[in-house]
């Protein structure tokens, strides 16, 4: 039925394709730099038309007859540059050479500066060199967490809260498909591969709240990124103690069929040496990715995206030693192990869409897209354990040692969990700008038909031992800790729809800059239809400083997808109701120049009314639900972020954010508590240096951290997890040196076959804190219960190298 589908949508598209050679004007010229040297592949851009200069620093573009042509021009080396012509009365053939300025783009990592995304309230992310950057996980997400409003407690996920929110309330969309999560996965050690590889991105946006209508339906953040359609071809080669990564990417001799295509192999078996639990650990991730376009002719283009991973985790655990308490109480854990895990997780996404722009004015699109995730978590895990108490006494020849044995005890976990799930969307979205003298108007609109069909078994149960008696809350027969088993299945259709305009308004040399919209979503499992308003209004005055003043209020509702309304039973709750929000947020973006440097100063203060919510608990980064809209809340807070030129020519900047977010449950006779994403304050830092006589040698720092968020012991209520975990510390670095730039030959001559050669050397977690992901509990001989932190990664080295030619 889908290759049906996409077979029909080419042949009703290309129904369209037809040259017009009467109304076809031809602009050529040369293209060198200020010394008079031709330049190769730089890029030409009108519209939907582009072309490529040659070995000679010749091109040729062919355009139709249009009136005030403006022509791009780029290059990966050189300032970009932009020209205007006249073709309406013009003869056939325009000659214009063009001469471009050098630029160092090894100094140029990253820039958050962008002005038109001022008036949006959106952080606009340059993504060059995003590999540099020293991180675990490698991808986009590591400069998202950066950003202010912006949290997450785990170096190994690529997962983050935004403004009080959980893990599921995050948008992400690759070329304006939006992009799925593993449903199983309750740990960074199993996670793999993010969806995004940062070698194929061209732009990243992000916005934390307040974002506009033609973007989904979530309660918390919105991240938009797009894909490369490249000009020449380039092959680039990654490799760490990480693993391994192949992008390639390319154009044909006309551009009009491009491609990118991408491999990644990753093993975290370096990284996970430096955890507590001592065992044999195979991590295999791979992921293979293509996009691909093609212009069928100056209005229409088709593009073909394709992904596919497979995460396996296998796991032997042998001991395990932590040592934890205060030093008063100085206790040691000390736990052997049987069994092992087993985990899979194979997931593939298909995508094709189509394009139709007639002219500047009017762009039309079409989607469909095919998502399937197939996962398995299999573990059978025996630990024996023996708590005991250190000895505390300080002038002691046994300082630190074991005084006496508190308790003995084993439990044992056991799980057969698989999930399958299918989900097909079909997308068409629309682009009209009315232009007019005065105030040119943008209109949006799209609809969306989405049929899912999601299929799990659970079977999960713990038995805990102390001292010989088997621990059991729950009422069972077996004697089990914990005991979850059934089978669920669900078959829907959901169908959303925006419609959105924009107006820009200059009067007396003030811009005012509105976007009003609204959004439409129905669901057929609980027949729920909901209405979404949202409107953005900035304003920059006409004064002497930089400054933008931004307001944004509207609904942002959040139709639950399969585990927020599923039990532990297989049992679905069908009452269960969107989430819905209201976001209420003022900004303020002043651009400024200090020691004739650039930066820029934003703040936000927010605060968003929460109802009808699914209360939750995070184990790790396993998201429990109620599974009921039983809860109110709210969150509120204030992001503030410094960015510029701290070093001359390199971007770096600080972020502090400050929040509380409290939700009261129905009849729990306790008010308002703490979320489980609480985190009271949460600063970070990305900091770049260099050496002033040599660029070639870099500096990446980022600085973390983040409040301790709350939680409790094991079948306890929400009200009773008081408890905070420690404080989330980390700082990473890394220095890097560029071999060989696209700019310079080398004097020895094999490096010269080569585009572009560095390498970096990273320390991660250079201070060597340990930083607490989630508890396990035990108990001694007097059954008192202590929480036992399950520690993350330690201090760590990481080479890395990246050949591009």
């Amino acid at each position: 039925m889908r290759k049906l589908i996409y077979f029909s949508l080419l042949i009703f598209f290309s129904a369209y394709s037809q040259e017009n050679n009467k109304n076809q004007y031809i602009i050529n010229g040369q293209i060198t730099n200020l010394q008079g040297q031709p330049i190769k592949n730089v890029n030409l851009k009108y519209n939907s038309y582009g072309t490529i200069s040659n070995i000679n620093g010749n091109y040729q573009l062919k355009i139709k007859k249009q009136s005030n042509v403006k022509i791009e021009v780029s290059h990966v080396s050189y300032k970009y540059y932009e020209f205007y012509i006249d073709t309406s009365n013009s003869s056939d053939t325009i000659n214009y050479n063009i001469l471009l300025e050098k630029n160092d783009n090894f100094l140029k990592d990253i820039n958050l500066t962008t002005d038109e995304y001022r008036y949006k309230g959106v952080t606009k992310i340059d993504p060059k060199n995003l590999g540099k950057i020293p991180s675990n996980t490698g991808g986009v997400e590591n400069i998202i967490k950066l950003l202010p409003g912006v949290s997450s407690n785990n170096e190994l996920s690529s997962q983050y809260s935004v403004r009080g929110g959980n893990y599921d309330e995050n948008l992400i969309y690759v070329n304006g498909i939006q992009i799925y999560k593993p449903f199983l996965i309750r740990n960074g050690e199993q996670e793999g591969l993010s969806f995004i590889n940062s070698n194929m991105i061209s732009s990243i946006e992000f916005s934390a709240g307040g974002f506009e209508a033609k973007f989904g339906d979530k309660l918390s953040s919105v991240l938009n990124i797009e894909y490369k359609i490249p000009k020449h071809k380039s092959t680039t080669i990654g490799m760490s103690a990480l693993g391994f990564e192949l992008n390639s990417e390319g154009s044909s001799k006309n551009h009009l069929l491009s491609y990118l295509i991408g491999y990644r192999h990753r093993s975290n078996s370096f990284l996970f040496r430096s955890l507590d639990t001592q065992g044999e650990y195979k991590p295999l991730f791979n992921d293979f990715q293509t996009f691909i376009t093609y212009q069928i002719n100056p209005e229409i283009k088709l593009s073909f995206l394709n992904y596919y991973s497979q995460n396996k985790y296998e796991m032997i655990p042998k001991t395990r030693n932590a040592k934890f308490g205060t030093v008063t109480e100085a206790l040691q854990l000390t736990i052997y192990f049987e069994g092992k895990e087993i985990d899979n997780y194979e997931t593939n996404l298909t995508a094709i869409s189509s394009t139709f722009q007639p002219n500047e004015l009017l762009k039309i699109k079409l989607t469909s897209s095919f998502f399937t995730t197939k996962e398995q978590e299999f573990y059978d895990i025996l630990g024996e354990y023996w708590l005991a108490e250190l000895n505390n006494d300080i002038g002691s020849d046994e300082f630190g040692e074991i005084a006496f044995n508190r308790g003995v005890g084993a439990y044992m976990n056991h799980a057969r969990n698989e999930l399958r799930a299918k989900v097909f969307n079909l997308y068409h979205d629309g682009n009209l700008k009315i232009i007019n003298e005065k105030n040119p108007i943008t209109i949006d609109w799209g609809i969306k038909y989405q049929h899912e069909n999601i299929k799990d078994r659970i079977r999960e149960w713990e038995m805990v031992d102390s001292a010989g008696y088997a621990i059991s809350p729950i009422n069972n027969n077996l004697n089990l800790f914990e005991f979850f088993t059934g089978s669920a299945s669900i078959s829907s259709n959901r169908i959303s729809s925006y419609a959105q305009i924009s107006n820009k308004i200059i009067k007396k040399s003030n811009h005012f800059h509105y976007s009003l919209g609204s959004r439409l979503n129905y669901w057929t499992f609980n027949n729920e239809i909901f209405i979404s308003p949202r409107a953005i209004v900035s304003y920059k005055p006409n004064w002497e400083k930089d400054l933008v003043f931004l307001f944004s209020c509207g609904s942002y509702n959040q139709s639950p997808f399969f585990k927020e309304f599923r039990n532990y039973n297989g049992e679905l709750n069908k009452n269960i109701k969107s989430q819905k929000s209201i976001h209420y947020v003022l900004n303020t973006d002043y651009q400024f120049k200090y020691l004739n440097r650039p930066f820029k100063f934003t703040g936000s203060i927010y605060f968003k009314k929460l109802w009808d919510i699914i209360p939750f608990e995070i184990d790790n980064l396993r998201i429990i639900y109620t599974p009921e809209n039983n809860a109110n809340g709210y969150a509120t807070g204030i992001d503030m972020k410094l960015f510029g030129e701290f070093v001359p020519s390199v971007d770096s900047w600080i972020s502090l954010s400050l929040l509380k977010t409290q939700e009261d449950i129905d009849n729990d006779g306790h008010g308002y508590i703490d979320r489980p994403t609480d985190r009271r304050l949460n600063a970070s830092v990305f900091f770049q240096d260099y050496f002033p006589n040599n660029p070639n040698y870099k500096m990446q720092l980022s600085l973390v951290y983040g409040s301790g968020l709350p939680f409790g012991a094991p079948h306890s209520e929400r009200h009773e997890q008081t408890s905070r975990i420690p404080p989330y510390r980390r700082l990473d670095i890394g220095f890097s040196r560029s071999i060989k730039s696209s700019q310079k030959d080398k004097k020895i001559k094999f490096l010269n076959h080569f585009e572009s050669i560095w390498a970096s050397i990273e320390f991660f977690n250079l201070i060597g804190i340990k930083n607490t992901s989630s508890y396990i509990w035990v108990s001694d001989a007097s059954n008192t219960y202590y929480a036992v932190p399950n520690y993350l990664t330690s201090r760590m080295i990481n080479f890395k190298l990246n050949i591009k030619f």
